[in-house]
């Protein structure tokens, strides 16, 4: 293999996909880059067996083609001190050496043939759907947030994609929160699988920049593939039945507060400092437009309380939540003014923005309150 590129495209590539490969395998060579060169087509891969990313350079100066397995710390390392600048890469077969050539030196590490590199899987029966590359990214904005660390029901443990023949509902729960993410401007054959937490969030950052482009995804029960950007993202899926989740979304919770997402964020921050550390529990007393937001820790004698200001419908009342989990929620609603929707202190409360705004996209959040 013989090829020139520069040095700081080829170095952005080589971080995107060591985003998977494990420090440590007991498959050694997955602690490798795979470099395929075919054409002016240099394919980058990383993988763990679970999770498999490829990037894909174009490369003006190709002198011979070839495929090896290079370790991807040390080649890492190599490029991250070099300033911009073309670098030549050659490898010596016979004696399993890449040597990498820039303007003031050279570096020599060692490769391998890469037979025993894990294949990608086959689908079988696949089924596709097309998503933008923003719409994606706020999906997995909106839900990853909410997903569980549960060993006994790792179904838990990702993102569910609900897909149907008029929208689409991106779901993460842990059981004491619930997030839906619904879009109405993606649909396809009526389908569903859950996305782990790891390819989730590789597929979060890497869409992040992206705006124009769309993300296609073929998947079977066991495998998905996500395409887009000169990249593809292959994962396993979580195998296994999510719950029905729209069954516990509640439908007449009929006390409703209006408030600034952004006051009620930061009061609840500034009062939870206060709360005790092994609950983080917080109290909600809601009445004649005023919300009154209140914590203890009685082992500490400590103790705080804000009054902020809401339009309320309905009965009195006074109501406990983890403040952890509330303020991950609403750090994450994307929304000026929310709707807090309350039936009693036992029960869910549903949170919405006051109005929607884009009418393609519907967000919900489901968080369970916790006992007085």
């Amino acid at each position: 293999m013989r090829f020139t590129a520069t040095s700081t495209d080829f170095l952005q590539a080589l971080l995107s996909v060591s985003k998977v490969v494990p420090p440590k395998s007991s498959l050694p060579i997955l602690e490798d880059f795979l470099l395929e060169l075919e054409g002016k087509s240099l394919t980058i891969t990383g993988s763990d067996q679970e999770t498999t990313l490829k990037t894909i350079m174009n490369i003006e100066d190709v002198g011979e083609e070839g495929k090896i397995a290079v370790p991807a710390v040390l080649l890492t390392n190599s490029f991250k001190e070099l300033p911009t600048q073309p670098v030549q890469f050659q490898t010596n077969e016979e004696k399993n050496i890449l040597t990498i050539t820039w303007a003031s030196g050279t570096a020599s590490i060692p490769c391998i043939l890469p037979d025993e590199y894990p294949q990608l899987p086959v689908l079988m029966d696949p089924k596709k759907i097309d998503i933008p590359a923003e719409v994606l990214s706020e999906a997995l904005n909106g839900t990853i947030y909410a997903t569980a660390e549960e060993p006994l029901r790792p179904v838990m443990n990702g993102v569910f994609f609900d897909i149907g023949e008029k929208s689409t509902t991106f779901v993460a729960s842990n059981a004491h929160k619930l997030v839906c993410f619904e879009r109405k401007d993606v649909a396809g054959v009526k389908s569903s699988f859950v996305l782990p937490k790891k390819p989730a969030n590789i597929l979060k950052n890497n869409l992040a920049r992206l705006s124009d482009e769309i993300v296609s995804i073929s998947f079977d029960k066991k495998n998905a593939f996500f395409k887009f950007d000169q990249q593809l993202v292959v994962c396993r899926l979580i195998e296994g039945t999510y719950p029905d989740y729209t069954k516990v979304i509640p439908k007449n919770n009929n006390n409703i507060i209006t408030v600034s997402r952004t006051d009620i964020l930061n009061a609840t921050r500034r009062v939870a400092v206060c709360a005790n550390q092994s609950t983080g529990q917080i109290v909600f007393k809601v009445a004649d437009g005023k919300l009154e937001i209140t914590a203890q820790d009685l082992d500490f004698s400590m103790s705080a309380k804000e009054t902020i200001s809401c339009n309320y419908v309905g009965e009195p009342m006074r109501i406990a939540f983890k403040s952890q989990f509330l303020i991950e929620i609403l750090a994450n609603l994307p929304y000026d003014q929310i709707c807090i929707k309350l039936a009693e202190p036992t029960k869910a409360a549903l949170m919405q923005p006051a109005e929607q705004t884009d009418p393609n996209q519907e967000i919900c959040a489901l968080l369970m309150p916790m006992r007085l």
